[in-house]
């Protein structure tokens, strides 16, 4: 699985640079960086972007406000941004403060305050507060994607390349062909962020992508999954194999 796929507006160098290695030790990509606003439009309108960090001053103009507020208004374009700056302009802050951004850093930033930040930006772009630090939760959940905290990483799941979810007591483990991740999260919470025409119950423990399907051994009540991954098919949900034209 990938980390977020962020997008760096940053004209000093050492300070993109820094941001950079701190990213990519945390498994998170680096789309680009960008050093005014038209190539942060170009890097944003040209690539699939998780996240933005934002330096407010480009070049000594507050071009980083005016990157936010282009992609605020943006059809369908909106992305969660963290601003970074080293101006302590009480206008300036109010300004970018009308943008909403996720997050306001102050420069020299901290590794872990950026980690912090991002973590929190997605929690918030997806209305989700306090899942990645609660006990109870370690999931963001959106339609097309999970973010999941492993360890120290923010790590995205596409829901598409989730094999099947097995549920153990108040867990769901997530099986992927390179990883699996656990959420705590009821499947229950789970099963209102995953497409019918894609998941089916097998088993009141399983779940299955349909598309990762291949083989069905009704006899055995076995369904073999992709990767060579062996679900429990159980009498009482047989009828996902019709609905779904399988055999």
């Amino acid at each position: 699985m990938e980390g977020l796929r962020i997008l760096i507006i940053e004209d000093t160098k050492s300070d993109s640079d820094e941001l950079s290695y701190a990213l990519a030790a945390n498994q998170h990509q680096v789309v680009g960086v960008a050093t005014n606003y038209s190539e942060a439009l170009k890097l944003f309108y040209e690539n699939q972007i998780d996240l933005v960090i934002i330096d407010v001053f480009l070049n000594g103009i507050p071009e980083g406000i005016n990157f936010a507020e282009t992609i605020c208004i943006a059809p369908n374009m909106a992305k969660p941004f963290i601003f970074l700056t080293s101006s302590k302009d009480r206008q300036i802050f109010e300004r970018a403060k009308l943008t909403k951004p996720f997050s306001f850093l102050m420069k020299p930033f901290n590794e872990l305050e950026v980690l912090y930040a991002i973590e929190m930006a997605v929690e918030k772009f997806y209305d989700q507060k306090d899942n990645l630090d609660s006990e109870n939760q370690n999931v963001v959940l959106s339609t097309d994607y999970f973010f999941v905290k492993k360890n120290k990483s923010l790590k995205k799941v596409n829901i598409r390349e989730i094999i099947y979810i097995e549920v153990e007591e108040r867990f769901c483990h997530l099986i992927t062909l390179k990883e699996n991740f656990i959420v705590t999260l009821s499947l229950k919470k789970l099963v209102e962020y995953l497409n019918e025409d894609i998941f089916a119950k097998s088993h009141r423990n399983f779940m299955v992508n349909i598309d990762r399907i291949n083989e069905i051994n009704m006899k055995d009540n076995l369904i073999i999954m992709e990767g060579g991954h062996k679900v429990q098919l159980s009498d009482h949900y047989k009828g996902f194999v019709q609905r779904y034209n399988l055999l």
